[in-house]
């Protein structure tokens, strides 16, 4: 479970888009009506509770005017189900007691009164309220699991060779080697900035489009981390010098580097939104090894900021169904057809596109140029790379 949760709910009730509005609600049939928030849930989690489409969270969460702070939610805090007045789900924070805030962290609230003093022929009772204090947690609840996509979101890259060509790279070591460690000190061709982090990238495979073919981006391989401690010069031919910090993978000579700041922020929170259009795409691989894989993996998607992507896009994840030759001796899945058949081209009958099916979701959190990162949020079969993008 993530045990760092760091998000505003606000934002992400403040941002959601026309199309979230008019969604209708589905609440799950065994939808809880009091959940106590526990440490390590997130919104995706709490409201996968309440909605068949937990990305419609903003809609059902409604503000309590009870809470000072209402935008965040914290472990502690109960969420309590209703209904408004014309008959829509509200979830909302429960407190029965009127709560005065005097920190950012810290509440009081109005507890059972205490008795003062009994006073007068009727015995009419002084009440003063006693303040309780209750110190609430500083991490407010996150939307999805952020340990699960940190790593690429902080260093995750798909560039183009222009772009890699045009970026500083490791010229060589203080020593001759071949397994580059900790504490080793790097010369790099190009202007660094001193006391600068920089991530250590090798090129890796292409991207491309399984349709098109046309070529999508390199996937960029991280191998190590270093900060800079003597700023080099490039028109004098003085490299800039950078020390090591972590290695994942052996440094090699001309390896790139990538300033820790460029594309590796990580966002507080998603707005999860339908696009504003229909893209439709392909999941085109895996950060993974394996052939299938479900919900909180990472995929890559063949369509990016060209295509009007954005981090917070949800999407359905739908399979082909096979294909069926209707032949005279009855319908075959093409996959059957005979040897002959494949060889010489042809078949037996009409071939008959069947439909696709829904078997996921999944939401974007980076884009680039021609392709986009994102985490499987919902699985109803297990996922492979070739299974198709659509509207939500």
């Amino acid at each position: 479970m993530l045990k760092i949760i760091t998000t505003s709910l606000a934002a992400l009730l403040l941002c959601y888009t026309s199309f979230v509005a008019a969604q209708e609600l589905t609440l799950k049939p065994d939808a809880p009506k009091s959940y106590t928030v526990k440490e390590g849930d997130t919104l995706w989690d709490i409201s996968g509770m309440y909605l068949a489409q937990p990305w419609l969270w903003p809609q059902l969460w409604k503000l309590n005017p009870q809470v000072d702070n209402p935008h965040l939610i914290y472990p502690g805090d109960v969420l309590s189900l209703s209904y408004d007045a014309n008959g829509n789900p509200v979830l909302a924070i429960n407190s029965d007691d009127a709560v005065i805030t005097v920190s950012p962290n810290t509440e009081t609230s109005v507890s059972d009164a205490e008795v003062v003093s009994i006073s007068g022929p009727s015995g009419i009772k002084k009440l003063s309220p006693q303040i309780r204090k209750t110190i609430k947690s500083s991490k407010a609840v996150t939307t999805l699991p952020l340990k699960m996509i940190r790593p690429f979101l902080t260093y995750e890259q798909a560039l183009t060779d222009a772009e890699i060509a045009a970026l500083p790279y490791v010229l060589g070591a203080n020593e001759e080697w071949k397994n580059t460690v900790t504490e080793q000190i790097l010369y790099v061709k190009g202007e660094l900035e001193l006391g600068a982090s920089y991530g250590i990238y090798r090129k890796g495979k292409a991207y491309t489009d399984p349709i098109t073919k046309e070529f999508l981006g390199f996937e960029t391989i991280l191998v190590a981390t270093g900060k800079v401690f003597r700023p080099g010069s490039v028109e004098n031919k003085i490299p800039s010098s950078i020390q090591v910090i972590d290695v994942k993978q052996e440094i090699k000579q001309g390896d790139r580097l990538i300033p820790s700041s460029n594309g590796q922020s990580l966002p507080a929170f998603f707005v999860m939104t339908k696009p504003e259009k229909v893209i439709d795409g392909l999941i085109i691989d895996t950060t993974s090894d394996l052939r299938e894989f479900s919900k909180w993996d990472i995929v890559v998607l063949n369509k990016g900021f060209f295509e009007e992507v954005k981090a917070g896009h949800m999407f359905s994840i739908y399979r082909k169904s096979p294909s069926v030759v209707d032949t005279k001796r009855g319908p075959v899945y093409l996959s059957d057809a005979s040897k002959y058949e494949k060889l010489t081209g042809g078949t037996e009958g009409e071939i008959l596109e069947m439909p696709r099916e829904k078997v996921g979701q999944l939401m974007v959190f980076k884009v680039a140029d021609r392709v986009s990162f994102a985490i499987i949020t919902s699985t109803t079969k297990p996922i492979r790379v070739g299974d198709l993008i659509g509207e939500i």
